[in-house]
């Protein structure tokens, strides 16, 4: 091989950078001054119009947008979102008619179970699971299994079965449930299981066919609330990446194939990494017509806080309500 000629930098052709198109510009990206005492409102103004940023603030405007129009605003949500913390957060745009449904997995109602009953949650696997006791927990494995065969024989789905008995049972914390809160304010709530994912399917009273059964009549109500996302709705994937990415989609197709318009609206899906399900399942296979799907991208703890303000404070800013 020949020893390479160094090439001739000095006949390089250069052009002005006026005249050059640039995709950033301190005029209509750069950040805003911060300053203490900002509102919530001025902060979410203050940020880039870039990339997570501008994100957030088209995922905010559809949401309200969505409200407007009389529009469903589903969240679907994993448990990490519930061992965040959220509840408070989370009912906060329940009680302001922000979310009109709520879709989540079984780690997610136990969680909201344990912390509704007792005000805590998540234990410690690797302390109590080589001494055979991880999630054998009495009240929780006992107490929602009940709860579901009571529901089952009522025609109740899962969510509400669990929803009903917490607020039956007068849990102590239930004003942190999220189930509790659903139940109270009548907005759909669906609780969507693998069997033997969860801990309460290892207690002695567990029912598979009760399981499935339970699940399957949310699965229906699931499929019933995205028939009507269509047109301006709005899904929101919080912290699933696997279980309720599926769920979404087959939902989706089942609407579709019912002969429901299901087009032209918005997805979003939050979460600490993306992964492949969501990304497809929710971001991009559902709205590849007329929708828009969004990533937003970080911790749970920080990001939905973020949202919610901003959405709060965007229907108030409009004349507060939903449409």
């Amino acid at each position: 091989m020949k020893t390479p000629v160094p090439l001739d930098f000095s006949r390089i052709k250069t052009y002005s950078i006026h005249s050059r198109d640039s995709k950033v510009n301190v005029r209509d990206h750069f950040a805003g001054e911060l300053r203490p005492g900002m509102s919530g409102a001025e902060f979410m103004a203050a940020l880039p119009k870039l990339l997570g940023a501008a994100s957030l603030h088209d995922v905010v405007a559809a949401v309200v947008a969505a409200r407007r129009m009389g529009k469903p605003v589903v969240l679907a949500m994993g448990g990490h979102v519930i061992k965040c913390g959220l509840q408070p957060v989370l009912k906060n745009l329940i009680e302001a008619g922000v979310i009109t449904a709520v879709a989540m997995n079984g780690s997610a109602a136990i969680h909201d179970f344990e912390v509704s009953l007792v005000g805590a949650t998540s234990e410690d696997v690797g302390a109590v699971l080589h001494s055979g006791d991880f999630g054998f927990a009495e009240e929780t494995g006992g107490g929602m299994n009940r709860a579901l065969k009571s529901g089952l024989a009522d025609g109740l789905g899962y969510g509400a079965a669990i929803g009903r008995a917490m607020v039956e049972a007068a849990h102590p914390y239930r004003q942190y449930s999220l189930l509790a809160t659903c139940h109270d304010r009548g907005i759909p709530v669906t609780v969507h299981v693998a069997v033997g994912t969860d801990i309460i399917h290892q207690h002695p009273s567990a029912d598979g066919a009760v399981l499935g059964e339970m699940s399957f009549r949310d699965f229906r109500t699931l499929a019933a609330i995205v028939a009507e996302l269509g047109d301006g709705g709005v899904w929101l994937n919080v912290g699933s990446a696997v279980l309720l990415p599926e769920v979404f989609l087959k939902a989706l197709s089942v609407a579709q194939n019912l002969g429901h318009h299901v087009d032209n609206f918005t997805t979003a899906n939050f979460d600490m990494i993306q992964h492949y399900r969501p990304l497809q399942n929710v971001v991009k296979r559902p709205t590849s017509g007329r929708g828009r799907g969004y990533t937003i991208t970080g911790h749970h703890e920080i990001n939905i806080p973020l949202f919610a303000l901003a959405v709060l404070d965007r229907l108030a800013a409009e004349g507060g309500g939903e449409g």
